[in-house]
């Protein structure tokens, strides 16, 4: 079978560990289903910091998924890293037999914002109540926002392109723009997407200069983007991992093909400037749609980056139509993270995973706890809307100023 020109990027797998489910299955069920699972912060040591309201992952056992000399090594963010790339991997039929064949075939990228923060607040308690001698040697290693992209590849013996994106929030998004473009190139499969754990109290307290963040006590009035009553944002753990190959190469061995990364495109507008944001955006949705060769008209379905501060929804309402013309207030948004919660790095890659299921399901998830819409939106809220979407459109911001777009298109199933 003769290959395409050029390569295009196909999503063959999907793993997720969220608040909603620590399987795509049960993440995907409740998603549709608009099922809020965002609740008082329960983490010991979290009690009296203004945080209240978070996304949390109560039903994941890291033993039962990760062998002991990679837990003992390794923060949260990271075992939640690995064991979504296994599900990824075993969602696209990619075991270990097939993947030892050929190492260097395979590449690992992710993005993280937050980093080791819970195996970082235990070492420095140990070093400040016992001493030097009490803290181990991967405290060098395991906070490192890096981590997971190395420990991913080490276990599994890929030895392909490697890298980390730093790009706050949008690095999600990034991350899979870059296994785009490495298949793109030539290699054969990469192991992409972001997770984080910034519950730990440590990581908390990081959070607490950040304007946006949300100290609202009610779970069902702590997330409300787009509406009056807008408050903010609250964190969330958890995230997903892709598995990103050459279609044609899906093809031959008889994979799915989910969907294709069609485009991608990013730029800044400076932290917290969320008015700028707005021209930053825009043209990071025109500069998406112009790689992937579609028109405004053709996008069914926006997954919205929400961050729930008025300044800023109002920037992405108007960026939308700015780069969307008249189909902007026409074509569907939704925003299934107001049920767990915005992952920061890994809230994207959980809405393009979202964006895949919802194409494959023809349903557009909506957005909870969001009722009395003030923007120029046809925002999807209380339940799914039944439709056939072919092409979504992911956005995401940053706190520290990085816009990114991300379109899909449906893939066309199996070889067969």
């Amino acid at each position: 079978m003769s290959e395409p020109h050029p390569r295009r990027a196909a999503v063959t797998g999907i793993g997720v560990v969220a608040p909603n489910g620590t399987s795509t299955e049960t993440f995907w069920k409740s998603t549709r289903e608009g099922i809020s699972v965002l609740d008082r912060v329960a983490r010991e040591g979290c009690e009296h910091l203004p945080l209240r309201v978070a996304g949390q992952i109560r039903d994941f056992d890291p033993p039962s998924a990760i062998e002991e000399r990679y837990l003992v090594q390794t923060d949260r963010f990271t075992h939640f890293a690995m064991a979504a790339a296994d599900l990824a991997l075993d969602d696209a039929g990619l075991d270990r037999p097939a993947t030892d064949a050929a190492p260097f075939s395979v590449g690992v990228v992710t993005a993280a914002g937050s980093g080791g923060g819970e195996f970082g607040q235990r070492e420095l308690q140990q070093l400040w109540s016992k001493g030097s001698r009490f803290v181990g040697p991967y405290q060098s290693i395991a906070w490192f926002y890096a981590a997971s992209t190395g420990q991913i590849s080490i276990r599994r013996g890929f030895k392909g392109p490697c890298g980390v994106i730093a790009s706050d929030e949008a690095g999600g998004l990034d991350a899979l723009a870059h296994a785009a473009r490495a298949v793109r190139r030539g290699t054969d499969v990469m192991v992409a997407g972001a997770t984080e754990a910034p519950l730990a109290p440590y990581s908390v307290v990081c959070q607490l200069g950040y304007g946006e963040l949300s100290t609202v006590e009610d779970p069902e009035r702590a997330y409300r983007p787009f509406t009056a009553a807008a408050c903010g944002f609250v964190p969330a753990e958890g995230g997903a991992m892709l598995v990103v190959e050459a279609e044609a190469a899906a093809r031959e061995r008889g994979a799915p093909v989910r969907a294709v990364l069609a485009g991608h495109a990013a730029t800044f507008t400076g932290a917290s400037r969320w008015e700028q944001s707005r021209e930053g955006l825009a043209e990071a949705i025109r500069g998406a749609l112009r790689e992937a060769g579609c028109a405004p008209e053709e996008i069914d379905v926006v997954f919205a980056d929400a961050l729930g501060v008025p300044e800023a929804d109002r920037a992405e309402a108007l960026a939308i139509a700015d780069a969307l013309g008249t189909h902007g207030t026409r074509v569907p948004v939704t925003a299934p993270k107001t049920a767990i919660g915005r992952g920061y790095g890994a809230a994207p890659v959980l809405d393009a995973a979202a964006a895949v299921l919802a194409m494959e399901h023809g349903v557009i998830p909506p957005t909870p706890n969001v009722f009395d819409i003030c923007h120029d939106l046809d925002l999807v809220t209380t339940r799914a809307r039944a439709a056939e979407p072919r092409t979504a459109l992911v956005l995401s911001r940053g706190l520290m100023g990085s816009n990114s777009a991300l379109v899909l298109r449906l893939g066309a199933g199996d070889a067969s």
